[in-house]
């Protein structure tokens, strides 16, 4: 058993470099099934999702040589067409994009139903309907499994529509249909960096998409993809964590590597709470000196305010001055965390989907223990800002979307080290 020790109340100060994104790393790698060749990632983050795709890879014949500390060799051309090892398609959620893969390249997929963080019900019922617009059946009559085929061999372009706004549905339906005959049509498409990421690095290899980062996408099928050398976006949540970091322990943090365009809404809103946010071409200089105002925050699809940033940012509010209101519009168990704040100190009143938040905490040390990968974070920024010593357990949460976060942390300033346990 593991476990991480903080020793808080000290201001990080620095300079701090972000990954590349999460995000866009599983489902860029499990998009390279889609190519008959060699493709090299770049700026790939060393995170336990990234390091789990590789192994599912490695399962289906795929040969895989690390070039670097963040750069992968992938060649797919002899990938077997058979079901992935189910323990390790259960341990993460994006291996649903293992079926977008599957059906575009071979025609079937029998995938194990995936895993992931619990944020409650998670249905994957627009996937489907965007497999069975291209061509496909879906079997999910059995516990263990998805199963999907093509009847006629080869998924065939078509218009589809999303009921609602869906980052793995677009991402999935993305992936089926580059190899698709035909022309696909993705309406009420959803809008994150990561999908853009997609694509990109999809046209580098000789795909045919446009209108990504945008509500409708349009994917022209090609008859085969070549390899290419791609480097992933920075991860914008990462970025984002380290803002609030510095602004919860009254820190001043130079955050390198990042798109300041897509931290924009968590700028608005530290900026709105009193934090000092400068922006460079690919950095952000975040630092508070005066008290935290009030906020309240309603997250929303991309460019809105991201619910991967709900547990960081419910932490900085619990600090501020006044109560604050913060709204999770797209999963319905997303404060699950809140408990754990209340044993640090944290007033937080929860109604459904809402979470009111008195403000004017002063955390206290406890343990804790991350229910999930942000709310994971969330106990990191806690026990920075407590004076004293935190304690956090199931700390293998975080280190599924962090890249040796505690390595960051400590150049920083943080006293803060992981430990074993019986």
């Amino acid at each position: 058993m593991e476990k991480v020790i903080i020793d808080g109340g000290v201001a990080l100060e620095g300079k701090i470099t972000v990954s590349g994104m999460k995000n866009a790393a599983v489902a860029v790698l499990f998009a390279t099934l889609l190519v008959d060749d060699v493709c090299v990632i770049e700026n790939l983050p060393n995170i336990s999702d990234v390091r789990i795709s590789l192994e599912i890879l490695k399962s289906l014949g795929a040969r895989v040589e690390v070039l670097g500390e963040s750069r992968v060799s992938i060649d797919c051309t002899r990938v077997r067409n058979e079901a992935p090892p189910e323990e390790l398609a259960k341990k993460m959620r994006a291996s649903y994009y293992l079926l977008g893969a599957y059906l575009g390249r071979f025609g079937h997929a029998a995938i194990a139903y995936p895993g992931g963080c619990d944020f409650g019900v998670r249905p994957i019922d627009q996937h489907i309907k965007a497999f069975k617009i291209l061509g496909a059946t879906v079997d999910t009559s059995r516990k263990e499994r998805i199963e999907t085929h093509v009847p006629s061999g080869k998924l065939a372009g078509d218009q589809i529509f999303f009921d609602c706004i869906t980052v793995g549905g677009t991402i999935n339906a993305i992936i089926a249909a580059v190899l698709a005959q035909g022309t696909t049509v993705i309406e009420n498409a959803a809008r994150e960096p990561h999908i853009v990421d997609l694509a990109n690095f999809l046209n580098f290899c000789g795909a045919s998409i446009t209108g990504a980062g945008t509500d409708t996408v349009k994917i022209r099928g090609v008859e085969k993809l070549h390899g290419c050398t791609y480097s992933l976006v920075p991860d914008m949540i990462e970025a984002g964590t380290f803002m609030i970091a510095a602004a919860a322990t009254g820190g001043r943090l130079y955050i390198d590597n990042v798109i300041p365009e897509h931290l924009e809404a968590i700028t608005a809103k530290l900026t709105e709470m009193g934090v000092d946010v400068e922006e460079f071409d690919d950095a952000v200089l975040v630092s508070r000196k005066g008290g935290l105002k009030r906020a309240n925050i309603r997250t929303k699809p991309y460019p809105g305010f991201p619910t991967d940033m709900n547990p960081q940012m419910a932490t900085l509010m619990c600090m501020a001055d006044g109560e604050s209101r913060l709204v999770d519009t797209i999963w319905d168990n997303r404060f699950r965390y809140v408990e754990e704040l209340k044993r640090m100190g944290a007033e937080v009143t929860v109604d459904g989907n809402t979470a009111f938040i008195a403000g004017g905490t002063k955390f206290q040390p406890a343990r804790v223990r991350a229910v999930d990968l942000r709310a994971g974070a969330a106990m990191i920024i806690a026990g920075l800002a407590a004076t004293g010593r935190t304690e956090i357990d199931d700390f293998f949460y975080v280190e599924r979307g962090y890249d040796n976060v505690i390595e960051k942390l400590r150049g920083v300033g943080a006293n803060i080290r992981k430990v074993q346990y019986e």
